[in-house]
């Protein structure tokens, strides 16, 4: 990451919240469309050395976005994120969840509502995304399963696109 780009992962237990800051070199609609676009979304949407690969995606009020990250190995983590509504450019807010290939969602692992907010700050964009969980058990488990330290490679990983699709794109 580059040192001058805000980054803030911030765990509030008492109203079992995570708030995930991120600044990125780049204008706010392309930021968008790499969270918005599934073609986009599976070249970086995985902490390193996983890979992302899309099974269905549909970006619209009432649409969901079925994936998988993959391990070299080939051992896939299936999630499903349920759009609730969408605001170009803007935000959007999603229900998140962990699944199985099929897209059904596992009851044993914590759901989370997201709120992603797209703010142009000067020359860069901000996402802000807040995650909302059920109880303070459920963040509390999601950090143990290494969400800041998953973010943040993630996150990196955007970092890394954006510079070559904005050459592509000149």
């Amino acid at each position: 990451m580059k040192p001058d780009l805000k980054f803030e992962f911030v765990a509030d237990r008492a109203n079992h919240t995570l708030t995930i800051s991120r600044e990125f070199a780049a204008p706010r609609q392309l930021v968008w469309d790499c969270h918005t676009r599934s073609e986009l979304l599976d070249r970086w949407f995985a902490p390193k050395p996983l890979s992302t690969r899309t099974a269905h995606m549909d970006f619209r009020d009432g649409g969901y976005w079925h994936y998988a990250m993959v391990m070299p190995d080939g051992e896939a983590f299936w999630s499903r994120l349920d759009y609730l509504k969408i605001d170009p450019i803007d935000g959007y807010t999603a229900l998140d969840g962990f699944c199985d290939e099929t897209g059904t969602v596992n009851p044993d692992m914590p759901r989370s509502n997201w709120k992603v907010t797209f703010a142009d700050v000067s020359d860069r964009t901000l996402v802000t995304t807040v995650v909302l969980f059920a109880s303070p058990e459920d963040l509390q488990k999601t950090i143990d399963m290494g969400m800041e330290a998953g973010m943040a490679s993630t996150l990196e990983r955007l970092d890394e696109l954006l510079p070559l699709l904005m050459s592509e794109a000149e």
